[in-house]
């Protein structure tokens, strides 16, 4: 696999959703969790989404239930969750692992593709995010302490350039 593009994933609402569609877009890939101290991070991330969303860049969440058990809930919930509290309008996948022997295809590629400090490729915490180009291969890898405010300058200067 050599871009996003190439996996699919289950949307919140059971879909297969093939990141194909994503194409040409700049991408915010997301671990998510409703009962984390970084979950208000979802107000940053939805402001990223309504302010760059026209010009090409989408926000991606994938909750993950594998740090602290932060994030329980079945679908419905995270989704109501999200809706409700947040007024988040960006695609929600179904709950998966980012770590581990059963860690989802796509977040093997993003790690691989963007280690983190000291090279580790693991994720640390909820809220680790990774900035994909419009080819579909990764910018950045940010950390949760990371604010989604504080990438706005990163994904504004992928939205200017041809390739993303």
């Amino acid at each position: 696999m050599t871009s996003v593009f190439d996996f699919s994933a289950v949307s919140l609402a059971g879909q297969p959703v093939d990141l194909a569609q994503y194409h040409d877009k700049v991408l915010l890939i997301v671990n998510t969790a409703s009962a984390c101290g970084f979950t208000p991070q979802y107000t940053g991330l939805e402001k990223l989404h309504e302010r760059f969303g026209p010009q090409g860049f989408e926000v991606l969440g994938f909750p993950c239930n594998q740090f602290g058990a932060q994030e329980p809930g079945t679908a419905e919930e995270i989704g109501a969750f999200c809706e409700t509290k947040y007024a988040v309008t960006f695609p929600l996948f179904a709950k998966i692992d980012v770590n581990g022997a059963a860690a989802h295809p796509l977040y093997q590629f993003l790690k691989a593709s963007a280690p983190g400090l000291l090279g580790t490729q693991a994720i640390k915490w909820n809220f680790t995010k990774f900035l994909v180009r419009r080819d579909g291969t990764v910018a950045h890898r940010y950390g949760p302490m990371t604010k989604p405010e504080e990438i706005a300058p990163d994904i504004e200067v992928l939205l200017q350039s041809a390739a993303g």
